[in-house]
Formats: structure tokens, C-alpha cells, sequence
């Protein structure tokens, strides 16, 4: 059986091919403000298994990281922002998720470190001064919505900022009031129109052409994966037909792993096709584990955050990960990417799901790369590093089919 930690070695004697490979194709899309990305490794395969255009968690980064992801954001707005000096903040509405105001604050932390002026709120804050973090409170600035020259603008203290970074998936919507400011990422981007099978289809072009490059096969760097479309799964009819797509599809992953020896049995990922903080994700065995589901576990598999319906599933090849703690606690690499760059790890780890599990729960613990000491798959850190970019190419390429704005 090829392992790909076992190619390692190829990886790095094709470096300086790959840098200019991703010089070369980072000239023909727009490259994402930041993103974030889950990758599970086997061993005998890595991939990325959800990438966020809206990363929650730079408050997991490590102190070390921060000179260095403030560096790429300088860069990147100065880049394509001309003189901005301005950053607003817009973020989710969580007011409650203390973990989520801090990654606000660190993300503010960022800006400013990178030397911009840095604002924060939303519409939807209009009568709260702050935030409550795990560290303490984040102070909210006050933001309005103003018609100019026909255009509905959001105002900051009355005036309106250079940019405005956008840190909402808008999965329940478009926000009103943006106009024509500039805002990144587009809010094209959001949950509300774009799908993760449209990412996945995207990736999988790079995949392939990088695998190319290094003559191996693409298997080894992405996950198997289908869209099932239309499932009213209140529908017995409805389920019966998804059951015999899983089917199909885990033969199909059973074989592959059958011709290389690998031995376990496939598992395939349910997920809604939108973005939905982990929520409405379920594994399974076979297709009749679907035609068993309690009414409990199936409106679960159809909640969504924000309400919205689900009837679009991505299907996905489950990844077991061989990465593990001492105590042997599954572990995942999270990879943060500032202007396409991986630029800061870190680690998903949860004792209380098994090796190819969604970790992504209430349960998890995370852990930055030098907290970690013993850095959980460095001899692999350039095949995370390789994939991680990849998906912040393909989110570029996908807001080139989206088009800029609504």
C-alpha cells in the first residue's frame, strides 16, 4: 500500500516545480482576504473535508503566528485596496458564543497590528456597546445604515469606512446596506448562494493537476464525494433513492481500498451542502442505516443553521485520521490561510469520537502547532500545507464563476 507520508520525499524534491506552479495560477483567479480548512490524514491520504471562505477560529492561532498572518494581511489589502488605512468589521451574530467574539478580537488584534484602524459591529448589535469574550469584553462600535446618492451605505460613527471585512456567511441571507462599499470577502461568497460540492468541483481540477505534476495518483489528496440533489427525506421515496446512492458510492470507495490493500470498511459523510458550523453532518456504514434513522436523528441530519431547509447533500468519502494524541484522542490539522498562504496550524482534538468521526463538536479541544510540542503529522506538515492551498486557489476560482457581488 503507497502511503502518502511516505512520499514526502518526492514532495519536497518537486518544490520549487509546485512554488511556481501556484506562482503561475494564483495570477488567474482572485486570491481569498483568508480562509481556514479541516484536513483529515490517514496516512495513505490527505484532504481537505471543509474549507471556510468565513474562518471563526483565529483565536486558536498561536501568539507566535500572529507578526506573520498581520504581515499577509497588510499585504493583501494594500495590495488590492488601495490606500486603506480603515478595516471595518462585520461579524455573525453570535452573541452568546463567547469563543466566537474572541476570534473577533484576535482578527481585530491582526488588523491592527498590521497598522490599520480597526471598527467593529453590525446592524444587528444597534443597541449593545460590547461583546463578552473569553478573555473580557470586545467594545462594539455603532453602525447604521444611510442612503447616499441613492445608495444604502454603512456608517461608522457617521462616517464610512475604506473596507469592509466581512467575518458572516450570511447562510440566512444577503445583509442590506453595503451598497457600493468595498467588502471582502464578496458577499457572493456567502452560504446563502454558494454550495460545497461547487468548491469540491473546482478542487478537484488543482488536485489532479498537481498530482500530475508529481506523477502520483489524485486519490491519495481528496476526498471521493457526490451531490445528492432534491431529497425531501420526510419522503420515504426520498430515502430509499439516497440509501441506493450511498450504496453505490461506498462500493465504489470498498473497491479502491480493496486494489491497495487498505483495510477497513468505507464510511461516507452526509452533509448539508451549505455551510452549517458542523451541525446536520452524519456518518454512515451502508444506505439502510438511513432507512432506520428515528424521526429524531433525521430532522437532525435536516437542521440547518438560521432554519433555512436542506435538500442538497454532499456525500463524502469519510478520511479516518491516523493522527493521535499520547492518549490516543483523534486529532485533525486545521490550516489558516491569510492571502492563499497556510500560515497558521492548528489542531481539532476530541476525545470523545473515534478516528473517523466528526470532531467538530462541543467536545473539542484545540491545541496551536508549538503548543503541541510534539507537532501531530509534521513529517506531513508539506502535504497540509500543499492541499490547504489548493482549496484557497479553488475559492477563487469559484467566486470567478459567482461573478464579484450579487
Amino acid at each position: 500500500m503507497t502511503l502518502v507520508h511516505n512520499l514526502t520525499e518526492l514532495l519536497e524534491s518537486n518544490r520549487q516545480k509546485i512554488t511556481e506552479w501556484m506562482d503561475s495560477k494564483r495570477k488567474e483567479v482572485p486570491i481569498p482576504i483568508y480562509g481556514s480548512v479541516d484536513i483529515r490524514d490517514a496516512g495513505w491520504k490527505i484532504g481537505v473535508v471543509d474549507a471556510n471562505h468565513f474562518p471563526a477560529g483565529f483565536n486558536n492561532i498561536s501568539e507566535e503566528d500572529k507578526p506573520n498572518l498581520a504581515q499577509l494581511l497588510q499585504n493583501h489589502i494594500n495590495r488590492e485596496y488601495d490606500d486603506c488605512k480603515w478595516v471595518h468589521l462585520y461579524p455573525e451574530s453570535h452573541t452568546r458564543n463567547k469563543g466566537y467574539v474572541e476570534n473577533i478580537a484576535a482578527l481585530k488584534e491582526l488588523l491592527l497590528l498590521g497598522g490599520f484602524k480597526c471598527t467593529v459591529g453590525s446592524l444587528d448589535f444597534e443597541n449593545l456597546g460590547h461583546l463578552v469574550g473569553l478573555s473580557g469584553p470586545l467594545k462594539l462600535d455603532p453602525v447604521s445604515s444611510e442612503t447616499i446618492d441613492g445608495e444604502e451605505v454603512l456608517m461608522i460613527h457617521g462616517a464610512t469606512p475604506d473596507l469592509v471585512l466581512l467575518n458572516n456567511d450570511l447562510t440566512e441571507g444577503l445583509i442590506e446596506g453595503f451598497g457600493n462599499q468595498v467588502v471582502s470577502p464578496p458577499p457572493s461568497m456567502g452560504w446563502h448562494r454558494r454550495r460545497k460540492s461547487q468548491h469540491y468541483e473546482v478542487l478537484e481540477g488543482y488536485v489532479e493537476e498537481i498530482a500530475e505534476l508529481l506523477g502520483i495518483d489524485s486519490w491519495f489528496l481528496m476526498a471521493d464525494w457526490f451531490v445528492s440533489n432534491d431529497k425531501c427525506l420526510e419522503k420515504e421515496a426520498c430515502r430509499k433513492d439516497l440509501a441506493r446512492e450511498v450504496d453505490s458510492f461506498l462500493g465504489s470507495i470498498r473497491k479502491k481500498y480493496e486494489e491497495l490493500g487498505i483495510e477497513r470498511e468505507p464510511v461516507a459523510f452526509i452533509k448539508n451542502d451549505r455551510g452549517t458550523y458542523g451541525l446536520g453532518i452524519m456518518a454512515v456504514h451502508s444506505g439502510a442505516e438511513l432507512l432506520e434513522l428515528s424521526n429524531r436523528k433525521m430532522k437532525k441530519l435536516m437542521y440547518s443553521k438560521g432554519g433555512v431547509n436542506v435538500d442538497n447533500f454532499l456525500i463524502q468519502e469519510g478520511i479516518p485520521t491516523s493522527l493521535k494524541t499520547d492518549e490516543g484522542a483523534p486529532v485533525e490539522p486545521v490550516v489558516y490561510l491569510v492571502d492563499g498562504q497556510a500560515s497558521s496550524w492548528f489542531y481539532r482534538i476530541n476525545a470523545k469520537r473515534s478516528d473517523i468521526e466528526n470532531l467538530n463538536s462541543p467536545s473539542a479541544t484545540f491545541e496551536s502547532f508549538t503548543q503541541s510540542g510534539r507537532r501531530y503529522g509534521e513529517h506531513a506538515h508539506g502535504w497540509h500545507a500543499l492541499v490547504a492551498e489548493l482549496s484557497m486557489l479553488a475559492m477563487g476560482k469559484e467566486l470567478l464563476s459567482y461573478g464579484s457581488s450579487e
